[in-house]
């Protein structure tokens, strides 16, 4: 069991203190860490308490060598590493994994953290519903090429972890129709919840897929921050109309309390470094702990994990 004192409020901080040992020397390699947000925070904390090598991923350069200069303010020690990827680009991608493959050392986490958050309409570069395929399509292509780096780790348990949401709530995967009738049957929404449910699916295929390897998979709900992610949402907006899951239940949210950034980090941390939690691989988490009461049947349906995968290589034109 995780630190039945973590919760809520935890900070990533607290958290990061109380795994210390086993963050010591781990290479981490980190998507979406632009100052602000989760990925950012992860990558600050896990510097600050003696990761070996953290791997700041990202779209921009000029916000990779911003994060990198803000880390290494606080730590001078922190061994941070820049790379460039945009996962709404299979190309990019691509060209990613190359150069990730092409290092020598071995990745002992992957934190799949970047993500777009109930965007209008649009696609990516290769003609993909943008929120899946940034938030998931991307992440799996680019989590299968580096793979056999992650396999080679020498902890005896690498782990990759999702980051999902709460939203996952609002849609199962579309297998039949994951693009939303290339938009005319659209709800932002609906889309991000999809994608979300993806990432948890995803994680629990890998867990499945490589457990005899030793790889260990988790996806969380962060908790409801307000990130750059929602740069496409106003907060008076959020709550405009009820928010009411796939099976059309409007959602209680009286009392409802925005989280602080390191408060939504410290999910990510519990996910990536908790020894305790290894034996259920798979799982889902939120305020620190294993919580699969909260994900939805659809998500953590192996079966749909099964299609999902099928479908997600016919995408990616690839098997793995």
């Amino acid at each position: 069991m995780s630190n039945k004192n973590f919760g809520y409020h935890t900070e990533a901080e607290e958290v990061a203190t109380y795994y210390e040992n086993e963050i010591k020397g781990k290479t981490v390699l980190i998507t979406g860490c632009t100052f602000g947000g989760l990925g950012y925070e992860t990558a600050r904390v896990v510097s600050k308490h003696h990761a070996g090598l953290v791997i700041v991923a990202g779209r921009k350069q000029e916000a990779l060598d911003d994060a990198i200069e803000k880390i290494k303010a606080e730590t001078p020690s922190a061994n941070l590493r820049s790379l460039l990827i945009d996962l709404a680009s299979l190309e990019s991608v691509r060209h990613a994994a190359a150069e990730v493959n092409a290092y020598s050392e071995p990745i002992d986490i992957l934190i799949n953290n970047a993500a777009i958050m109930a965007s209008p309409y649009h696609t990516t570069k290769d003609g993909i519903e943008a929120q899946f395929g940034t938030n998931h399509i991307g992440p799996f292509l680019f989590t299968n090429l580096i793979l056999p780096k992650v396999l080679a780790s020498k902890t005896g348990a690498p782990r990759i972890v999702n980051i999902s949401s709460m939203a996952h709530i609002s849609s199962p995967v579309q297998l039949d129709d994951p693009f939303f009738d290339n938009g005319k049957a659209y709800h932002k929404w609906a889309a991000y919840g999809q994608s979300k449910t993806a990432n948890i699916l995803f994680a629990r295929e890998l867990a499945k897929r490589y457990k005899s390897q030793g790889l260990v998979a988790f996806s969380l709900h962060p908790g409801g921050i307000l990130t750059n992610l929602a740069r496409d949402v106003k907060p008076e907006e959020l709550f405009a109309e009820p928010i009411k899951d796939y099976d059309g239940n409007v959602l209680d949210l009286t009392g409802f309390v925005y989280k602080t950034i390191p408060e939504g980090t410290s999910t990510h941390i519990v996910a990536a470094f908790d020894p305790n939690i290894i034996s259920q691989s798979g799982s889902y988490l939120s305020d620190c702990q294993i919580a699969m009461e909260q994900a939805k049947p659809y998500a953590t349906d192996d079966e749909q994990a099964e299609k999902l995968w099928a479908l997600s290589e016919k995408i990616v034109g690839q098997k793995f």
